[in-house]
């Protein structure tokens, strides 16, 4: 497990993080694109997005060249699933993390 927090203070539960997309539910939720080049480094938020399925839109995802192209090491991806939460409740999450972490990938 790993927190995020939103730039309302409000604290989020991630499954994860996981390296390979086998491991993720094709549910709805939030991902988070985690990024970091050595082991004993923190992990760096690289993308947030939210999906009805996150396992597909991850593995089909069009901003995987903005992950790759930060030129980490090692790329991770955190879900946090919302099966109760329809596309704008998964938005405010997405919205909210995004205001805290300003990513480099995906719209600010």
């Amino acid at each position: 497990m790993i927190t995020f927090t939103g730039a309302s203070g409000t604290k989020y539960k991630g499954a994860g993080p996981y390296d390979e997309t086998g491991s993720l539910q094709d549910t709805s939720g939030v991902y988070v694109i985690l990024g970091r080049n050595t082991d004993s480094e923190k992990w760096k938020v690289v993308d947030v997005g939210e999906g009805k399925g996150i396992k597909t839109r991850v593995e089909t995802h069009t901003r995987k060249s903005c992950w790759t192209g930060r030129q980490y090491t090692a790329l991770a991806v955190s879900p946090i699933y919302t099966p109760n939460k329809q596309k704008t409740g998964r938005m405010e999450i997405e919205q909210d993390l995004r205001g805290h972490y300003n990513p480099p990938c995906g719209e600010r």
